[in-house]
């Protein structure tokens, strides 16, 4: 499956995330929170790399696959909207438009993030598969996301702010931070579709993804406006964040974030042959020219 095919099934995971709030979350202004940060116009990289490996293998992408990368959206979206907050990053655009604590309240938000947060284990835990498949896919989802991954990440990167951080300190960083539930949506894949012999070597893509979507986008807030990334530019500036650009130079990190994905493509080559995969043409697609 091409990745044009691939992202009409992200259509699908939206519409899962949707109806989800639609119809089980009791308060209205909570419920319309929820769907404001989960209809904002992102990426969904980890839902198409879920779907990506699910495909590699040629497994079915059926309705218990779309509510497990939606599970993993769901996670991805109450991280934003609590990144976004004063207390964290404080910004005011996020996809484009006003971040949720703008477009309602602070109180309203932390409320949206923690539905969420916790609504993607109740969703992942109705998947019609089976009792170890659906063990393994929660409990991987709670490392990933919690004080051993994602939550890890983003408190070591408040810690460093206004602090000379080395390189090797900013990786451990952004593995946890970024690439904890990249690797999830990878991993994920990996078990719905029955292939954990592969565990490693997808572990090891996941590090070297997750390390390329945070070059990406450390590059993209010194190089891009609002308009081109949906956010304001120049925030890891002001916040006194250690970058790449700032440890390596632009161009350094320009090249550091084609090492990553060159990493990446050599184990996708151990997982499959086939050239036109999606998970490809995902990696493919995150490179960016030197000076855009």
């Amino acid at each position: 499956m091409d990745l044009a095919t691939l992202k009409q099934k992200i259509l699908s995971v939206e519409e899962c995330m949707k109806q989800y709030v639609e119809n089980r979350i009791q308060s209205q202004r909570l419920k319309d929170s929820m769907q404001y940060s989960l209809e904002g116009k992102g990426k969904r990289i980890r839902p198409l790399l879920c779907l990506a490996m699910v495909d590699l293998f040629d497994y079915p992408i059926t309705t218990d696959v779309i509510q497990v990368a939606a599970a993993i959206e769901m996670i991805h979206t109450y991280s934003l909207i609590h990144d976004d907050l004063p207390a964290m990053d404080d910004d005011d655009l996020r996809r484009g438009r006003l971040t949720n604590h703008k477009q309602f309240d602070e109180a309203t938000a932390i409320l949206a993030g923690d539905a969420l947060l916790t609504d993607a284990f109740y969703l992942l835990s109705e998947v019609d598969l089976s009792a170890e498949k659906k063990v393994s896919l929660i409990g991987l989802l709670a490392k990933a996301s919690g004080g051993q991954g994602m939550v890890a990440g983003q408190m070591k990167d408040i810690e460093a702010e206004h602090q000379k951080v080395d390189l090797e300190s900013l990786e451990e960083i952004h593995l946890l931070k970024t690439g904890a539930l990249i690797t999830d949506a990878l991993v994920s894949g990996l078990i719905i579709a029955q292939q954990l012999n592969f565990l490693n070597i997808v572990q090891d893509m996941g590090y070297h993804l997750g390390l390329a979507f945070q070059i990406r986008d450390d590059i993209l807030d010194v190089v891009a406006t609002t308009e081109e990334i949906g956010k304001t530019p120049h925030r890891d500036e002001a916040l006194g964040k250690s970058t790449y650009p700032e440890l390596l130079g632009l161009s350094g990190a320009y090249d550091a974030l084609d090492k990553e994905l060159n990493a990446s493509l050599q184990d996708l080559q151990f997982l499959s042959e086939k050239d036109s995969s999606a998970l490809k043409e995902i990696i493919d697609s995150l490179r960016l020219v030197k000076g855009v």
